[in-house]
């Protein structure tokens, strides 16, 4: 069992958070081609250790900064290949940092622009059956992103760190293996539309993502079933308390609630092993694993610590969630919600220090 659950070194093999940042930052440009999709254990990745030291040599010598790489085109490069690759919800949270430091203008309604107009084609865990290894066999992330490029998806211009820009690192490299169905046709999508939703309503009035694949569906309707950590919502699924159609509302782990926004992977797990994965819907104020996959919905701004609306859900309160029209909404009147905010107290925060 550990030897099929474990096979070697490196990340977890589906796109998980951390294959879908090594794949994003090789397509943003700060990382040599094939970096991501060669496995931990190849001779590869020790040639690229290699290179890699020899590579900084020449970037301090031609005097390339990340400024020069990371760009709004760039970015846009990384968000549609994590687009296409039905990669983690993660990629939200740090590129919305990494356009930040960069002072780049960047927005959820970006994220939703790109996710709009790209198809999602790679059938990869955890909502697929293959694992990068596959994206490998049939040639590496260079080959994704120029089958992206060709099909005019990619901004081919952009600086990378070889020193040159991303078309000219893709001009030798070959095809997308023919016959392979790891990566389908941007014609034959698995789904027509990205699978990350940036869903707003007045359970998120500062927005929210979702990570939906249509596999799940694109609406629920559902009844809150409302818990105040993580902690509670574990005992209560593994005891049997969540049920067909509820919508499992996990609050005060944002953020400042959390602290530190703590991922809900336990919960969304319990969930799809006791075969509710299309029956039960899942928000917080908290964030996900990349190994994360059903109706899920977290990030929800404001968060509860901060009297957001997802502070005054009640338990029977019923919940919409809707991938087409991207919204998210308790169906509570707005003046019933503002007689729960006026009784609503901020809890103490659960650390002080530390």
């Amino acid at each position: 069992i550990i030897k099929k659950s474990i096979p070697g070194a490196g990340a977890c093999g589906g796109m998980y958070t951390a294959n879908t940042m090594a794949s994003a930052i090789e397509a943003l440009g700060m990382s040599m081609p094939y970096n991501s999709s060669n496995p931990a254990i190849s001779n590869n990745k020790e040639e690229e250790c290699i290179a890699a030291g020899k590579q900084m040599r020449i970037l301090i010598e031609k005097d390339i900064k990340p400024l020069d790489i990371v760009t709004r085109k760039s970015l846009e490069n990384a968000i549609r290949l994590v687009t296409i690759m039905g990669g983690s919800t993660n990629a939200v949270l740090h590129f919305l940092a990494i356009a930040r430091a960069a002072d780049i203008d960047f927005t959820l309604k970006d994220f939703q622009h790109i996710s709009d107009t790209t198809p999602f084609i790679a059938d990869l865990k955890p909502s697929g059956k293959y694992l990068m290894e596959d994206v490998h066999r049939i040639g590496g992330i260079p080959a994704v992103l120029k089958y992206l490029l060709k099909n005019g998806l990619l901004h081919g211009d952009c600086l990378t760190v070889t020193g040159k820009t991303l078309a000219e690192n893709l001009e030798s490299v070959p095809d997308l293996e023919e016959g392979q169905d790891v990566i389908m046709p941007l014609d034959k999508p698995i789904k027509a539309t990205g699978h990350l939703r940036m869903l707003y309503g007045n359970l998120a009035e500062n927005g929210s993502v979702a990570k939906i694949t249509g596999k799940e569906g694109l609406l629920f309707k559902g009844t809150a079933k409302v818990f105040n950590s993580e902690y509670d919502a574990n005992d209560a699924i593994r005891g049997g308390k969540v049920e067909k159609g509820n919508v499992v509302v996990i609050r005060y782990e944002g953020p400042k609630g959390g602290p530190g926004m703590p991922e809900m992977l336990k919960p969304t797990a319990a969930i799809m092993g006791a075969g509710l994965g299309k029956d039960v819907a899942l928000i917080t104020d908290g964030r996900f694993s990349g190994g994360t996959h059903g109706f899920v919905v977290g990030h929800i701004s404001p968060e509860a610590q901060e009297g957001g609306t997802i502070a005054l859900v009640k338990d029977g309160d019923t919940i919409t969630i809707d991938a087409e029209t991207n919204s998210i909404n308790v169906e509570v009147s707005a003046e019933e919600l503002a007689k729960r905010k006026e009784a609503w107290v901020e809890p103490a925060l659960k650390f002080k220090k530390g």
